[in-house]
């Protein structure tokens, strides 16, 4: 079972739990995520790659938040932003709960 991101818990099945468990962090990031940052740093215009890497431990918390963004301060926001992540319940695999990884991607907009 996948991990279960808080308002997620009716899910009928694993595919709309993990649906549901990325738009909870999608939706997480656009309240936290300080979006003026990326156009503060003097960046290209364009988009700009981030990718996220992060484990949700057994506790059900982020924890090992790995990032790539084209900007310490942005790589910096990331964590922030991920460290503040609600907790979740705990992936189990068989009877036993379980550490799992996520990746994820997403694009910021430079204007």
């Amino acid at each position: 079972k996948v991990p279960v991101f808080p308002g997620c818990e009716n899910s009928e099945n694993v595919l709309n739990a993990k649906k549901c468990f990325s738009r909870g962090v999608q939706m997480h990031f656009m309240k936290k995520f300080n979006a003026d940052l990326p156009n503060q740093l003097g960046l290209s215009r364009g988009r700009k790659k981030v990718f996220i890497g992060f484990k949700i431990n057994k506790l059900g918390k982020v924890s090992e938040i790995i990032v790539k963004a084209p900007h310490p301060k942005i790589k910096e926001e990331v964590i922030a932003v991920m460290k503040k992540l609600p907790k979740v319940k705990p992936a189990v695999q068989g009877n036993k709960i379980v550490n799992i990884k996520y990746s994820i991607p997403f694009t910021l907009i430079v204007e």
